[in-house]
């Protein structure tokens, strides 16, 4: 039975969120091509009717997960500047105990971020591209301090995955705790600086 364009695509988006959702809780490498196509409910096999490759469909991944992550709607809101006390919101937002506990329904820099460093060329690119706007964007708000963007930008994306590392909750509140209380000093410093 042969399918419409409209319910392959459909699928095809079907694999890249729940399946992306799947990855980012358990990891891409020790995932298979069965596993990834049960997440949607189809055989292995249908999997090469939509990617011709494992790698292929990571790069896609990547690509729909870091155009639909929180950081790069914070990125691309539009052409007004954002301002300090909303890249707090989101710095908060960012580094939540809900975000430790729920990886599949979070970013994936920190769950996945071993395996993009590992990935082709072309996806790192991706990836450089979409981070080097969210860093433009913070250092916008950063009174142009784009070494502070990249610092919270990097504290954000280890401070979770710090967290997510520990086994119990109370070490990673404190860790997150942490990771909110230097970026909040680093944000208050800078703002003293340019006050004065």
């Amino acid at each position: 039975m042969r399918y419409s364009a409209e319910h392959k695509q459909q699928t095809r988006e079907r694999l890249l969120n729940e399946g992306g959702a799947l990855v980012k809780e358990r990891g891409f490498a020790s995932l298979g091509v069965d596993a990834l196509m049960k997440a949607v409910g189809l055989s292995g096999a249908a999997f090469y009717g939509h990617f011709p490759s494992k790698d292929a469909f990571f790069a896609e991944l990547i690509e729909h997960q870091m155009a639909n992550s929180a950081l790069r709607r914070s990125a691309d809101a539009g052409d007004e500047r954002l301002d300090r006390n909303h890249l707090w919101r989101t710095l908060q937002h960012y580094l939540s105990l809900s975000h430790v506990e729920h990886p599949e329904s979070g970013c994936a820099l920190p769950a996945l971020g071993a395996e993009i460093a590992r990935a082709d060329e072309p996806v790192r690119e991706q990836v450089e591209q979409t981070l080097g706007r969210l860093q433009r964007r913070w250092a916008d708000a950063l009174d142009g301090n784009g070494e502070l963007a990249w610092g919270a930008l990097a504290q954000c994306v280890g401070g979770l995955l710090l967290a997510r590392m520990m086994a119990s909750e109370e070490s990673r509140k404190a860790v997150l705790e942490g990771s909110r209380q230097l970026l909040a000093a680093a944000l208050q410093a800078k703002a003293e600086v340019s006050a004065g």
